[in-house]
């Protein structure tokens, strides 16, 4: 997650009390120790299916044609590049 982001997740997801500039141009941000802490369990890093577990997915799947099949991975990987875009 970029500061970018970060800043952005505050705004939108997260309670807080207030961001201002302090003398020195710094960004500060006042919040409740309870809700940092709220708010850095949410906060969690994405991560991918390995090869093996989209086997296992596709496998279930068909159990016939899904290690051939290179459009079955396609999916797989698609299905997976969509689930991180809303995740992160």
């Amino acid at each position: 997650m970029t500061y970018d982001e970060f800043r952005e997740a505050i705004k939108t997801k997260f309670m807080y009390e207030a961001i201002y500039d302090d003398s020195e141009g710094r960004e500060i941000l006042v919040i409740r120790t309870l809700d940092a802490y709220s708010m850095m369990r949410r906060i969690k890093p994405w991560v991918e299916l390995t090869e093996k577990e989209f086997s296992d997915c596709l496998v279930e799947g068909d159990p016939c044609e899904a290690l051939a099949e290179p459009e079955a991975w396609a999916v797989m990987r698609e299905v997976a590049a969509k689930l991180k875009e809303k995740n992160t």
